[in-house]
């Protein structure tokens, strides 16, 4: 009997390019049929045939407070009936303005837009603007979006500039963009020590969710800080992924760094399209219309996305919130290890906040190469173990995972009981 998951997919791929709206949901990477859901409550969501999954994507991020929260959907109806948008200032988007500013001291002043692209591809907009500079630095698998200057690959030299690493991005776009490699600070002063003055920006993924889950070198992360400081270089934290992710003040608050600029997104929406870019005040006068850079957009600050945003923020302020998402994202992660080591299956995993990273390796990589060495065949097999299992991870090895409030030590439970099956699974 064919599924409706089946049905739906083959239907799709009629009028929608590979059948889907975002690559990774097509399961090229891992093979099989995309699951289309219908319906999702806490940490639990329910397919298209009604097979009910434990979900560790949680919309990429977004739904830290689980799937469905009550609050969140009671205030998004509530704002729904004043209108769905206004293409003009509301006190909404100042109130976001003002907790953002409180919870992410370095963003003085804010810019609200639709989606972590916009958030990205302004932010260094912005960045080329104040400095006057045009070249750019970003880091081999880090994912900023698909703005045409950031869809680049590394050359095969240290100060070889990018090729496109899509179709559609002209060459001469590219050709501004350096891709250096995560965590490689040597690397990182020597391109400073040669064109540093000519840097407009350098943007990274403090903690890395992009090519699966990279924690950054201590000397790494700071040197880097140090560099632009130096060079009057703009540093741009891409928070999209962590912002309220893997802390309250997001990762430059767990490692004590302050940025020029940071983007936001996913959670700051609660579910819905949100983003935002910010930063130092005199970087930021040179927006328009205040300065010579442009940027614009219809629903930017829409007040329904807005106050989802508003209201699951309100959430993760609450004490101990923090402690308890990590502690339970910590719980899967160590159940998953115990679980490969006593299958016999070279297999690690770590966790910050409440995001984790699963590894087919005997250790959690560090750089893009390391990510590459992992056996993405063995995670492809355990993927489907799992999701026969009734277990929803990222359906691809270069992804990140995570954990919301509403994850339960029955769920924990659940999932390494699954696991335990598929790494057995693996040595037959």
């Amino acid at each position: 009997m064919t599924s409706l998951n089946q049905t739906l997919f083959e239907k799709s791929q009629q009028l929608i390019p590979g059948g889907v709206n975002s690559p990774v949901r097509a399961f090229r990477s891992v093979g099989g049929t995309p699951i289309f859901f219908k319906r999702g409550k806490g940490s639990r969501l329910w397919d298209a045939d009604g097979k009910e999954y434990i979900d560790y994507i949680n919309s990429w991020g977004p739904m830290i407070l689980g799937h469905a929260h009550p609050e969140v959907t009671k205030a998004v109806q509530e704002v729904v009936a004043n209108s769905l948008s206004f293409g003009a200032p509301t006190g909404l988007e100042l109130e976001m303005a003002e907790l953002i500013n409180k919870l992410v001291p370095s963003m003085e002043q804010v810019r609200l837009v639709s989606s972590g692209t916009e958030a990205t591809m302004s932010a260094i907009r912005v960045a080329r603007g104040f400095t006057k500079r045009n070249k750019i630095i970003k880091f081999e698998g880090c994912y900023h979006g698909h703005a045409d200057a950031l869809l680049v690959k590394a050359g095969s030299g240290l100060l070889t500039f990018g090729e496109p690493s899509s179709a559609g991005v002209p060459a001469e776009v590219a050709a501004h963009t350096l891709t250096l490699e995560y965590n490689n600070i040597q690397m990182l002063q020597d391109t400073f020590a040669k064109i540093g003055d000519e840097i407009a920006c350098v943007i990274l993924e403090p903690v890395v969710g992009n090519m699966n889950l990279i924690m950054p070198h201590k000397e790494f992360i700071h040197g880097l800080r140090d560099l632009c400081t130096k060079h009057g270089t703009v540093l741009i934290f891409d928070e999209v992924m962590t912002g309220f992710r893997v802390a309250l003040g997001g990762a430059q608050a767990l490692f004590g760094i302050k940025p020029d600029m940071t983007t936001l997104g996913k959670v700051i929406g609660g579910g819905l399209p949100v983003g935002a870019f910010g930063g130092r005040k005199d970087i930021m006068s040179v927006l328009a219309p205040l300065g010579p850079v442009y940027q614009a957009g219809t629903l930017s600050g829409n007040p329904v996305a807005v106050t989802a945003g508003l209201t699951t923020l309100k959430f993760v302020q609450e004490p101990g919130f923090y402690d308890r998402l990590a502690l339970q994202t910590k719980k899967l992660v160590d159940g998953l290890v115990l679980a490969a080591q006593q299958a016999g299956v070279a297999f690690s995993a770590q966790s910050v906040g409440g995001m984790f990273g699963l590894y087919f390796s005997k250790t959690c990589p560090t750089s893009y190469n390391e990510i590459m060495q992992a056996d993405k065949e063995a995670f492809n097999k355990f993927f489907h173990h799992m999701l026969d299992s009734g277990i929803y991870f990222g359906p691809s090895a270069f992804e990140a995972g995570f954990v919301s409030a509403s994850h339960t030590d029955d769920d924990v439970a659940q999932t390494v009981t699954a696991a335990k099956k598929a790494f057995s699974l693996l040595n037959q």
